[in-house]
């Protein structure tokens, strides 16, 4: 499973590594820092679609909200399922995302063994009960031969 975290806080980024690590399934990860590294990862034909999106709303360049309503407008993008992990839990920010299609709104835990449960649920589900949408060949071929996005930490 290829999954794109949208995030810009390194240590959470991190602490979502980790978690997906210690999942039950491999999970490639994908990070982009921004909404606009999301968007080119997203649009990049050479690289593997995603089967997952997590998104933070609290974004540099162009936010979370903004990022959910372009992926969720684009044909080609909509139907990936979009879940939405956020520090907020403002009732406008909850509306907000499910207005504009989020198939999930969780909020982040501030703890990290609750947030290492959160990730694990996130995995467990979306691997393990949902029925997940048939890819077309040619987004099977392209993840196979992608070269990697993949979050690299800079020491």
């Amino acid at each position: 499973m290829d999954i794109l975290l949208v995030e810009d806080n390194l240590g959470e980024a991190r602490l979502a590594q980790e978690a997906f690590l210690a999942s039950n399934e491999p999970v490639s990860l994908h990070v982009a820092r921004d909404g606009v590294e999301a968007m080119e990862f997203l649009l990049n034909n050479k690289l593997p679609r995603p089967d997952l999106i997590l998104l933070d709303l609290n974004l540099p360049k162009i936010n979370g909200r903004e990022l959910l309503t372009r992926i969720k407008n684009n044909d080609t993008l909509k139907t990936i399922p979009t879940v939405v992990l956020s520090t907020s839990d403002a009732q406008e920010d909850v509306q907000y995302c499910y207005e504009h299609h989020a198939n999930c709104y969780i909020k982040k835990p501030e703890q990290w063994d609750s947030f290492v449960g959160v990730v694990k649920f996130v995995n467990d589900f979306w691997l393990m009960v949902v029925k997940p949408q048939v890819r077309p060949m040619i987004d099977i071929l392209r993840g196979v031969q992608a070269d990697r996005f993949d979050f690299q930490f800079d020491e």
